[in-house]
């Protein structure tokens, strides 16, 4: 891992990071972009340009608190452009500041400067016959030796000023001395990595992480008295951090005329100087570059309000009437040789595959680039060609989607797509529940119609109870019609259909990372339904961990995300059913009765079909009609010995084994009537008995048998349900025939297996 990391649960995928690298060094990813540590330059654009706080810098904090707190000796080195940062104390404040935080020594950078100025005169005063590019810029140096290796020959074999002050203090001082560098210079964190120079300095702290560990401490400069330096004094090399600085600290000749000489400062112009000299376009004999506009005095410093300007005026100011009170250490005016101040470069060039014409067409061709006019170059995938886009795509450093252009189009598309499946789904749902009107005439239907009307328009929580198939959702729906909230969504869920972890996550959101799968943000059907009406089926079959959570919405009207500690406030109007008895629950502790007295504020009973005959005629028109337009078939009614039928079943599944029954004879029937031969064959065994019961006269040898047999086989029937509890499928098997068959003689002779359970006795 390098300087510069990623947090990913951070980064939006806004591109800035890889328009702006002037290298590319950064992989997109399915879900953040990342630095590619190994083709990284240290310039600290990302860092910059970064809105979402998604790249920062490796803190080094820890790591100096540590090197404080060990046994050896430690020692700081103000960068160079100090003054331009610390200009609201004296140098002697700052000085003593950071001996408080626990520094043997303090030492001023400029000194380094100092030391490197004799290898930049060796070397200036060499005939090498080809041009010398300075290495006192770190991206520089990694710029070229990542980049440019050609141009590895042109490096000054000379450290930098950072590199040289810190192995002359470890060879004054001895090996085991600790050197911490403070500067504004991000690729100073890279710079002590290599192992060129490794051991020269051993950690580098930026202004702003130095300002943390002052506050930290509760240290205030201002009101501190001035302490001393160290070190060796500095010279000219305390004008080294502003634009055209090392030239004048090495006494380099800079007439504006001379080619020989060329110096330069900012991304853009070093990255063309670095060109041609690599095109061998341009020949100086001395090329100062640095990466940063202004020279070292931009970064992240103390504070970022002063202008480059400003900071220039500070640093000159600085070095033409500064006091710096100075005691130099005794050790470091022993007259020994200076240590040595030469370093190697490597070829750290990885080169990537290039692509062939072909693979280049193809990529261009999957974004919608088809000939040249379509190739836009807009730049917004942060590659100045839709070409140069392609390739790193083949180069796995980009994505296809990162074409603005194309992602437009595509997302028109989809919202094309989107609205035709919406108005496809629209329909769909108006034919299946469009028509939230409850078909009947029977008492209990007018009954329920009549808490409807009466309950819809208020806020009050709601539970329906009945049989399966009776038809609760579609009250629930004819509730939310009649409401205040009919223009606001109804969402539904049936309870039985998910897991528990699953239920909680769809009924209250998850947050990013929560679970296994959770790879984003999600939001629940109580925060879907927000201002509208939910409705829970089978309510009764929820654990008591969710009971608890869902009491806690009732009472509070707030959600909490799994994952999330924030509260959501939701309005949301709360519709519960179920086939179960929850008062039975309450009592065997399988449902809280805190929750239940909390559902059961207004209760709608839902009679079942076998109590509802007299509305049987109309139901069976009312799917008549539906069947017609889902099988796509003309239907003209049903016939009558059909719905005679029809009238001496139980109906068990209750409506909806009705209007299952209704389709799958509209799927059968071969005109435009549905018959009785196009029911189950149950429905054709009740009319044959019907029609018996109808020919037999009371009076006659035949009907006095009929009636005697009758009597007996209901006498039969109560016996095996007496037997077995109430329980219809134990007593159909103690009689030795099919339970449908059982049921059907149940309802010949209006029997209740409910009457001989247990708890009835």
């Amino acid at each position: 891992m390098g300087p510069i990391t990623t947090v990913r649960e951070n980064c939006r995928k806004c591109y800035s990071c890889v328009r702006n690298c002037p290298v590319k060094a950064i992989k997109v990813k399915q879900h953040y972009a990342e630095v590619i540590h190994q083709r990284c330059i240290g310039c600290g654009k990302c860092i910059r340009v970064c809105s979402q706080k998604a790249k920062v810098i490796a803190a080094c904090i820890e790591e100096t608190e540590r090197l404080l707190a060990g046994k050896d000796p430690v020692v700081a080195v103000l960068g160079c452009s100090f003054p331009a940062f610390f200009n609201d104390v004296l140098p002697g404040q700052l000085a003593s500041g950071i001996t408080r935080l626990g520094f043997d020594e303090v030492h001023e950078g400029s000194s380094g400067v100092e030391l490197v100025r004799a290898e930049y005169g060796r070397l200036k005063e060499q005939s090498l016959g080809r041009p010398l590019i300075s290495t006192h810029c770190p991206t520089i140096v990694d710029l070229i030796e990542r980049h440019y290796p050609q141009l590895l020959k042109n490096l000054m074999d000379s450290v930098s000023p950072m590199v040289a002050i810190g192995r002359f203090i470890k060879a004054r001082r001895g090996p085991k001395t600790r050197v911490i560098y403070i500067s504004s210079c991000i690729a100073g964190k890279f710079e002590i990595e290599a192992e060129e120079v490794a051991g020269a300095v051993d950690v580098v702290l930026t202004y702003q992480e130095l300002n943390s560990m002052l506050r930290q401490r509760k240290i205030d400069l201002t009101r501190l008295a001035e302490g001393h330096f160290d070190g060796i004094p500095a010279g000219r090399g305390r004008l080294f951090p502003i634009s055209g600085g090392p030239f004048e600290a090495f006494a380099i000749s800079n007439e504006f005329l001379d080619p020989d000489f060329v110096t330069t400062e900012g991304e853009e112009n070093a990255l063309e100087i670095i060109k041609d000299l690599a095109a061998g376009r341009i020949h100086p004999k001395v090329v100062d570059l640095r990466f940063c506009a202004g020279g070292c005095i931009s970064g992240p410093g103390k504070n970022n309000r002063l202008t480059t300007f400003s900071k220039r005026s500070l640093v000159i100011d600085y070095f033409q009437h500064g006091k710096v009170p100075y005691v130099t250490a005794p050790h470091y005016l022993v007259n020994r040789p200076n240590p040595d101040l030469r370093r190697q470069f490597k070829n750290k060039h990885q080169r990537l595959d290039l692509p062939s014409g072909d693979s280049v067409r193809k990529i261009l061709q999957s974004t919608n680039k088809f000939v040249e006019q379509d190739e836009l170059n807009c730049g917004c995938c942060g590659y100045q060609t839709c070409r140069e886009h392609a390739v790193a795509v083949y180069q796995g450093l980009a994505e296809e989607d990162m074409c603005l252009p194309f992602s437009l189009k595509r997302l028109e598309e989809d919202r094309f797509n989107l609205a035709q499946k919406y108005e496809l789904a629209r329909r769909a749902l108006d034919q299946e529940f469009g028509d939230a009107a409850i078909i009947g005439q029977d008492t209990g239907t007018s009954e329920v119609l009549k808490l409807i009307r009466q309950v819809g328009p208020t806020q009050t929580t709601v539970l329906i109870r009945g049989e399966s198939g009776t038809g609760k959702e579609l009250t629930a729906r004819a509730i939310h019609q009649q409401s205040h909230r009919s223009d606001k969504p109804l969402v539904t869920l049936n309870c039985t259909t998910l897991t528990d972890s699953l239920l909680e996550s769809e009924l209250f959101g998850h947050k990013k990372g929560a679970f296994t799968g959770a790879i984003g943000d999600k939001k629940g059907l109580f925060e879907a339904a927000n201002g509208g009406t939910i409705f829970l089926d089978e309510i009764g079959d929820i654990t008591p961990k969710l009971q608890a959570e869902l009491l806690r919405v009732l009472d509070s009207g707030e959600i909490r995300p799994v994952g999330g500690n924030a509260a959501v406030k939701v309005d949301v109007r709360l519709i519960a059913a179920t086939n179960k008895n929850l008062e039975n629950g309450v009592a065997e502790g399988w449902f809280r009765e805190d929750l239940f007295y909390r559902l059961n504020v207004f209760t709608i009973t839902m009679p079942p079909l076998r109590s509802r005959i007299d509305s049987l005629p109309g139901l069976v028109e009312h799917f008549l009609a539906r069947a017609s337009k889902r099988v796509n078939k003309t239907l003209l009614g049903i016939e009558e010995r059909a719905i005679q039928a029809m009238q001496c079943y139980p109906w068990p599944g209750n409506i909806r084994e009705l209007q299952n029954i209704i389709e799958r004879a509209a799927v059968l029937t071969q005109d435009q009537v549905i018959r009785l031969e196009n029911l189950p064959v149950v429905f054709a065994e009740l009319s044959l008995g019907e029609t018996a019961g109808a020919g037999k006269q009371p009076g006659s040898f035949r009907g006095q048998r009929e009636k005697h047999l009758s009597q007996v086989e209901k006498g039969l029937i109560k016996r095996y349900l007496q037997e077995s509890a109430g329980n219809v499928s134990e007593a159909a098997r103690r009689a030795g025939i099919p339970r449908r068959t059982f049921y059907r003689l149940l309802s010949r002779y209006n029997i209740q297996g409910r009457d001989f359970s247990a708890k009835s006795r």
